[in-house]
C-alpha cells in the first residue's frame, strides 16, 4: 500500500508540473499578442530560454537555497520513493520559473536578451528561493515568530506572494530603470497607443494559463490524499468573478476581459484552500477592479511603460490575495479559520519588500555593468530582428 501511494503521489505531482510548464506557452502567447509584431519571435525565445535557465540554476542551487537539500548525489538515491523527490523538483521549478516570465512581459520590446538571462539566473537561483524558503520551508524562524506574534503562520497556500507578487514587485524595478519605450510618451503630453498586435494570440495565452492554474493551484496540495475540490471550485469563481468585474469596468477592452480572469486567479491562490466559494468570487471581483484601474494609472497618468501591466496583475493582485487570505478565509466570512489578517500583512510585507529591493539591486548592477536596453536603432527595428535575425511573418519566403 506504501509503494501505491508513493506512486500515485508521484504521478499526481507530475501531473500538476506538466500542467504548470504548459502555462509558460500561456506566458509566451499572452506576450506574443500584447507586443508589437516586430518583437513576436523575441516573446517566444524568451519565455522558453528563460524557463531553460531557471531549470539549471534552481537543479543546482535555488532549490537547495529554498529547501536545504540538492541532487549532486548518485542516480540510485535518487530514484528512491519512486522519484517523487525529484518530481517534485519539477512541479516547484514551473513555479520559481514563472517569476522571470513575468517581468519578461513587464520589460518587452526594448530589453536586451543576455542581460535578462542573466538576471533570471540571479533571480531563480537566490532572490526568488529565499523568500521561498522563508514562507514555505520554515527558514530562519520567521513563520514561528509571526505565529507567536498573530496567532497563526503567514499562509500561502499556491502563490499569490511567493510568486506573483514576488514577481510583480521584482519586475517594477526593471521597468522603472528600463523606461519607457521610444515614442510611448512624448515631451508635447500625447501619448502613442501601442495596441496589441493580436487579440486572438492574446486570447489564447489567456486561456492556456487559466487552464494550466488548476495544476497551479490544486495541485499545490502535492499529495494525493490533500487534495482538495474547495481548491478547484474557488479558484473556478475567482476566475469569473475577475472577468465579469473586468468586462464592466473596462468596457468591453478585450485586453482587460483577458487578463482579468489572470487576475482573479492570482489573488486567489494564498487562500483558495480555505474560503467559502462566494468569498472567492469575491476576492477575484476585486482583483479584476485592481487590474483595470491600477493598469489604466500606471500606463495613462504615472506613464510607467509597464507593457503586458504585470505589476497591476502580479504584483498589485498578489498583494491583494496575501490580504484576502487573511479575511475571506475566516470563520466570520465563511472560511474554514486558522488564519489571522496581522499574519498575512506582516508575510505580505515581507515578500513585496524583499521582491523591491532584489529588482533594484540586480536590474540596477546590471544596468550599471552591462545596459538594459537595445540601443534606440535596434528598438526601432524591433527585437525580432535586432535579436534574432528574422521576423515572425518574413515578407518573402526562401523559394526551396
Amino acid at each position: 500500500m506504501e509503494a501505491l501511494k508513493q506512486g500515485a503521489d508521484t504521478l499526481f505531482i507530475l501531473l500538476g508540473a506538466i500542467m504548470v510548464l504548459a502555462m509558460h506557452a500561456g506566458f509566451a502567447f499572452l506576450e506574443l499578442g500584447t507586443v508589437r509584431r516586430k518583437n513576436q519571435v523575441n516573446a517566444l525565445v524568451k519565455i522558453l530560454v528563460d524557463f531553460c535557465v531557471s531549470t539549471v540554476v534552481y537543479f543546482l542551487l535555488g532549490y537547495s537555497v529554498a529547501y536545504g537539500t540538492g541532487f549532486l548525489i548518485g542516480a540510485e538515491q535518487l530514484a528512491t520513493r519512486n522519484g517523487y523527490d525529484l518530481v517534485k523538483f519539477f512541479f516547484l521549478l514551473t513555479f520559481a520559473a514563472a517569476i522571470p516570465a513575468i517581468i519578461s512581459g513587464g520589460i518587452a520590446e526594448r530589453a536586451k536578451f543576455w542581460p535578462q538571462l542573466i538576471a533570471t539566473a540571479i533571480i531563480v537561483g537566490f532572490v526568488y528561493p529565499f523568500f521561498e524558503g522563508i514562507a514555505w520551508n520554515q527558514h530562519f524562524g520567521v513563520q514561528a515568530w509571526i505565529k507567536a506574534t498573530t496567532g497563526e503562520e503567514f499562509h500561502d497556500f499556491a502563490g499569490s506572494v511567493v510568486v506573483h507578487a514576488v514577481g510583480g514587485w521584482i519586475a517594477l524595478p526593471a521597468v522603472l530603470l528600463l523606461g519607457a519605450r521610444s515614442n510611448r510618451y512624448r515631451k508635447d503630453g500625447a501619448m502613442s497607443a501601442h495596441p496589441p498586435s493580436s487579440i486572438p494570440f492574446l486570447a489564447l495565452g489567456a486561456w492556456i494559463l487559466i487552464v494550466g492554474w488548476f495544476g497551479f493551484n490544486v495541485m499545490s496540495a502535492q499529495m494525493l490524499d490533500k487534495i482538495s475540490g474547495l481548491v478547484a471550485v474557488n479558484s473556478l469563481m475567482a476566475m469569473v468573478g475577475g472577468t465579469l468585474v473586468a468586462l464592466l469596468l473596462g468596457k468591453n477592452d478585450p485586453g482587460f476581459v483577458h487578463n482579468g480572469p489572470l487576475a482573479g486567479l492570482v489573488a486567489v491562490c494564498a487562500g483558495s484552500d480555505l474560503m467559502h466559494p462566494l468569498g472567492a468570487l469575491v476576492v477575484g471581483g476585486m482583483a479584476g477592479a485592481i487590474f483595470v484601474v491600477m493598469f489604466t494609472l500606471t500606463q495613462n497618468r504615472w506613464k510607467i511603460d509597464d507593457v503586458l501591466g504585470v505589476w497591476p496583475l502580479h504584483g498589485l493582485c498578489g498583494t491583494w490575495g496575501g490580504l484576502a487570505a487573511g479575511i475571506f478565509g475566516s470563520k466570520s466570512l465563511g472560511g474554514l479559520g486558522g488564519i489571522s489578517f496581522s499574519g498575512q500583512l506582516i508575510g505580505t510585507a515581507m515578500g513585496v519588500i524583499w521582491a523591491l529591493a532584489g529588482g533594484f539591486v540586480v536590474y540596477g548592477l546590471l544596468k550599471l555593468m552591462l545596459g538594459l536596453r537595445l540601443s534606440q536603432e535596434e528598438e526601432f527595428n524591433g527585437a525580432d530582428l535586432s535579436i534574432h535575425r528574422i521576423g515572425a511573418t518574413p515578407d518573402r519566403e526562401a523559394n526551396w
